[in-house]
């Protein structure tokens, strides 16, 4: 070996060379499996979004069978009858590019709850005068059931002080605040829309998508690779730097000389 290499021998840098040799193997290990949980979540939502598209060709069930809404059953085709009552409407809604609102119509059943329904989708801003009022009498409604959704997240809108008849999100847990009875933990969205309205999609269900958990995979994986670029980059940069102060120490020069010089004077 080179005289100037032979620091590669010393203590310091026999421990600096193991943490390389481990800190790369392992950088790499969890970039490759952030990766693979990104893809992962890729899959998950080809899948759901598959889902949707067969679960529309099925028949429909009973809301009751179907009840809690889970990731299995998100999206079944359900039947319910009763009789519609209040209505509301659900701005910041966007469908194929277009802003709109929902209008949300609470269908009263016989078990006593009320179970939401979208009947449709409208452009604009929202207008209870411009909303179809909803059929009279007992009636039977067929859609897609949905999980009851979460302010903030999915692009449902989290604000507060909405004018009265209107909500941001279709949750049991806003509806309850705004209407004398009890709504079902779920909703439904027809499959056609109701008086000329048209039909808002079913959804995928909440963690299948390509949401921020998934983006934030990408994220980790980029920056676990860049680790592994940083420490090659530092290993040599230190590789460099000592290989140069050797050799000053070699010609005479540098800090190390000067000092080996004083002790000889």
């Amino acid at each position: 070996m080179e005289v100037v290499y032979r620091f590669l021998l010393t203590p310091r840098w026999w421990g600096i060379n193991v943490f390389v040799l481990l800190a790369i193997p392992f950088c790499v290990f969890m970039g490759s499996w952030q990766l693979g949980r990104f893809e992962d979540r890729v899959d998950d939502h080809r899948d759901a979004e598959a889902r949707v598209t067969s679960d529309k060709r099925e028949a429909a069930r009973p809301l009751d069978r179907l009840l809690p809404v889970t990731k299995a059953t998100s999206g079944k085709q359900t039947t319910a009858t009763g009789r519609y009552d209040e209505q509301l409407l659900v701005p910041d809604r966007t469908l194929d590019g277009r802003n709109g609102h929902y209008v949300l119509t609470l269908l009263r059943t016989d078990t006593g709850k009320a179970l939401p329904v979208v009947r449709g989708w409208l452009p604009g801003a929202p207008d209870p005068a411009k909303a179809p009022a909803p059929p009279a009498g007992e009636v039977t409604v067929t859609g897609a059931l949905q999980a009851s959704e979460t302010p903030g997240s999915n692009g449902v809108s989290a604000r507060g002080g909405l004018p009265d008849g209107q909500t941001a999100a279709i949750s049991a847990a806003s509806l309850v605040n705004l209407v004398p009875y009890d709504v079902y933990d779920a909703w439904v969205t027809l499959n056609r829309g109701d008086a000329g309205m048209k039909a808002v999609p079913a959804s995928a269900p909440g963690g299948t998508g390509l949401d921020l958990k998934a983006f934030q995979n990408l994220g980790y994986t980029a920056e676990w690779f860049a680790f592994v670029g940083f420490v090659i980059f530092m290993w040599f940069r230190l590789l460099r730097r000592e290989v140069e102060l050797a050799r000053d120490a070699e010609l005479g020069l540098g800090p190390a000389a000067d000092t080996a010089d004083a002790r000889r004077r």
